[in-house]
């Protein structure tokens, strides 16, 4: 019996690269590839750790997802017919199990789903045949059971609401019913684990999401002003600009704290609105490539992280710069950031609160060390051993 609690294997720095025995079939799920985010960036360290295993999707808009992905074997389904879909795939949303629940994938010794909508459906068993069906669950759908909070992120208006409402009862049924057929469930984070629990009744243990603590590292000395503000002279949010990021409340805050810096990169709807009533203080670079998203997180105070996330990996690659993190104690900064150690975490949702703790944060509190050692626990090569080492348990007690 697999325990349902988070299982520490260690940090993972120099071993060899994991890897299954040869006669293990196995495919990988993915709801669906139309658009780049952190269940895409999980879902590329599963297809560079298994090369060989096809991959199941409902929908594959090779156009708008990166070149690399077309070397891939990617199996999408009859969805990949319908106009439009590629560009607006959340209306198609009763379609989904249809699909998925079609995709008979029991002649596979492993069945790795990747899923935060609706993709944990798949067939694993038919009559004889039967894979193991383990489930990497970044949420449960979280339009839903969440859906308050979703309509809230996503803008969606009281007259549709309500219209919605007979579809969601149906489909919260069906994805209940599709999480009973999962033989084992993976957490990304203690919230997250624990909704698996209340909203499926099923146990899970925890693998962390992987964070490229290769590319995200201390500096080796201090750069020149990056951006026109000094080195570490500054602090820094690296985010969408959506309102369930909360970036209003480090506004906010920092209109209070005059002698502060506060640098924001991203773009999203609220940037036109955050940016015409940010206080002189407050700096917003849109959009940078990666190099210059690592340079600005060498150099800064610390990292300010005021939204609730399941997981959070901005806040990790902070701290695999050394850099410590501000943020909102709730969700998987929970797991991640350690008070005190590597950063520091505000317990109210609100200016007041984020407020109190600038005020009396000491940026020479937290050692580049520190911070950087906390990041390594959730490291590529972490996830990639704990990966294998679990579905190698799983296979010896099935």
């Amino acid at each position: 019996m697999i325990c349902a609690c988070e299982q520490s294997y260690g940090t993972i720095s120099q071993m060899q690269e994991p890897e299954l025995a040869p006669n293990v079939k196995i495919a990988l799920v993915h709801d669906w590839l139309n658009q780049m985010g952190g269940a895409e960036n999980v879902l590329e360290e599963m297809v560079d750790l298994f090369p060989a295993a096809p991959l199941y999707t409902s929908i594959y808009a090779s156009k708008r997802m990166p070149a690399a992905y077309r070397s891939w074997d990617i199996r999408s389904s009859w969805m990949n017919l319908i106009p439009g879909v590629g560009a607006h795939h959340q209306k198609f949303l009763p379609l989904y199990p249809l699909v998925f629940e079609r995709m008979d994938l029991s002649d596979y010794t492993i069945v790795l789903s990747n899923k935060s909508g609706f993709c944990h459906g798949i067939k694993s068993a038919n009559g004889e045949r039967r894979a193991i069906h383990i489930c990497y669950c970044l949420t449960p759908t979280r339009y839903l059971w969440m859906f308050d909070q979703y309509r809230q992120r996503e803008q969606i208006g009281g007259l549709i609401s309500a219209g919605l409402q007979p579809i969601l009862a149906r489909l919260r049924k069906w994805d209940y019913d599709a999480a009973q057929r999962v033989d084992h469930f993976i957490a990304i984070s203690r919230e997250v684990q624990r909704r698996i629990k209340d909203i499926y009744g099923r146990t899970s243990v925890i693998i962390y999401p992987p964070v490229d603590t290769e590319f995200f590292t201390p500096a080796a000395e201090a750069a020149p002003s990056p951006h026109g503000v000094k080195w570490g002279e500054y602090y820094l949010i690296v985010s969408r600009l959506i309102p369930y990021k909360r970036i209003d409340l480090a506004v906010e805050a920092f209109r209070q704290l005059p002698q502060e810096k506060l640098i924001v990169v991203g773009d999203g709807r609220d940037r036109a609105a955050l940016q015409a009533t940010a206080p002189a203080n407050v700096s917003f670079l849109g959009r940078v490539d990666r190099e210059k998203i690592r340079e600005l997180l060498q150099g800064c105070k610390a990292f300010l992280f005021p939204g609730l996330e399941d997981f959070g990996i901005a806040p990790v690659e902070a701290m695999a710069c050394g850099r410590p993190v501000i943020a909102f104690g709730g969700g998987g900064a929970l797991d991640t950031v350690e008070p005190g150690g590597s950063g520091e975490l505000f317990g109210e949702q609100n200016v007041e609160s984020l407020l109190a703790v600038l005020k009396k944060f000491d940026p020479s509190a937290y050692g580049v060390e520190t911070c950087r050692a906390q990041a390594e626990k959730f490291s590529r090569a972490n996830f990639r051993h704990k990966l294998v080492k679990y579905i190698e348990q799983v296979m010896a007690v099935s």
